[in-house]
């Protein structure tokens, strides 16, 4: 409770909203590069509480969303075959494929499961023999760790009915194809702390040099986004181009050595296919060939599957920080959480989501946002 009252504090927060306005002679432009962040911003309100001349945009930081949706539709195949035991974290079950998604798999029948680690998909393996089970290993570096150590846990196990559907992708490519953008409007980037807490911020320090953009890593609590925002503000009106960590609580700059181990020993770099962005270079991460066995894709021949996205969602603009959900014509009418036309509106990290959730509400006095 220290750390949830702490970085909560009412006082706290208005001081470093006077701090920030106390700072600022322009305008500028920050993504957050987290949905988790995201969320936090519009359930605190703190875009709304921040001076007019900061404006915040949302990056492509909720893994569930930019899971490309030839993956989605690959999942589903599977997940329809008999003697199929489909694992995943619960959000993917409402993301839509072509025509449904993972929840009409399951009603109609076939066997899909919520589970909340990686290792309990082995588990079920180990104790349905009869069965195919796999795991939807999706995520950012945060997730990498224990879907490589679940491959290695059914190797040393000898379980040969698992194997993963994996969409694994890496933030610094992603910060590279935003910043490389014509469009791109961002002057300052906010990193994301638990990813930090992984592979550290090492590789931030050139894409900061390359593009002259300063990058603060922070955390997820109203306290820690504000003061983010202070730092990367500083560090736009100094003109400075620099890295700073901002949540020293749990980031250090080489991140957790045990877990990039375990990553680099199972996985191996790939371009990967970001939804609605598209392919961006060395952003994935694909299973080894020495574990080639564990790969759901190619153990039942779901690789050809090539979809084409909804012309009417507009998620990839916002995943780029071009445009805001509200921009969308189809937001709120003909795309909500229960009939949703892309990720970002049904994953709990999606911009969409938080809009919808917490976007129509009546300001929140200022004395109050912080300890809801």
């Amino acid at each position: 409770m220290k750390h949830l009252n702490e970085y909560r504090d009412v006082e706290l927060a208005h001081g470093l909203l006077r701090d920030i306005g106390r700072k600022l002679t322009q305008p500028w432009v920050i993504m957050e590069i987290c949905g988790g962040q995201t969320h936090a911003i519009m359930r605190y309100g703190l875009d709304q509480l921040l001076p007019s001349e900061i404006e915040l945009v949302h990056g492509p930081g909720c893994p569930v969303c930019v899971t490309p949706l030839e993956l989605i539709d690959k999942a589903l195949a599977i997940a329809s075959q008999p003697g199929v035991i489909f694992t995943s974290y619960g959000d993917m079950l409402r993301v839509p494929g072509s025509g449904r998604d993972l929840f009409s798999i399951r009603a109609s029948g076939g066997d899909v499961r919520v589970v909340y680690s990686p290792l309990d998909a082995v588990q079920i393996a180990r104790q349905n023999p009869d069965k195919q089970v796999v795991f939807f290993a999706i995520g950012f570096e945060t997730t990498a760790p224990a879907n490589a150590m679940s491959v290695l846990n059914a190797q040393s196990l000898g379980v040969e009915n698992y194997s993963v559907l994996v969409s694994q992708v890496r933030v610094p490519p992603a910060m590279h194809a935003i910043l490389s953008s014509p469009n791109n409007r961002v002057q300052g980037f906010l990193a994301a702390g638990h990813v930090c807490t992984v592979m550290g911020y090492w590789e931030y320090e050139p894409i900061a040099a390359q593009y002259k953009v300063p990058i603060v890593v922070t955390g997820f609590e109203p306290v820690d986004i504000l003061q983010g925002i202070y730092k990367t503000v500083l560090l736009l009106e100094q003109n400075q181009i620099a890295v700073e960590n901002a949540y020293t609580r749990l980031v250090t700059r080489s991140g957790n050595s045990p877990a990039q181990n375990v990553i680099n020993k199972v996985f191996e770099v790939c371009d990967q296919k970001w939804r609605g962005i598209g392919q961006i270079p060395d952003s994935g991460w694909r299973l080894r060939s020495e574990y080639g066995k564990f790969d759901a894709e190619y153990r039942f021949s779901v690789g050809q599957i090539q979809p084409d996205e909804s012309p009417d969602c507009i998620a990839g603009l916002i995943l780029q920080g071009i445009k805001k959900p509200h921009d969308c014509p189809m937001f709120g009418t003909g795309c909500k959480p229960e009939h949703p036309l892309g990720a970002t509106m049904v994953s709990s990290e999606g911009a969409c989501a938080a809009y919808y959730r917490y976007s129509s509400s009546p300001l929140i006095p200022t004395s109050q946002v912080i300890l809801d």
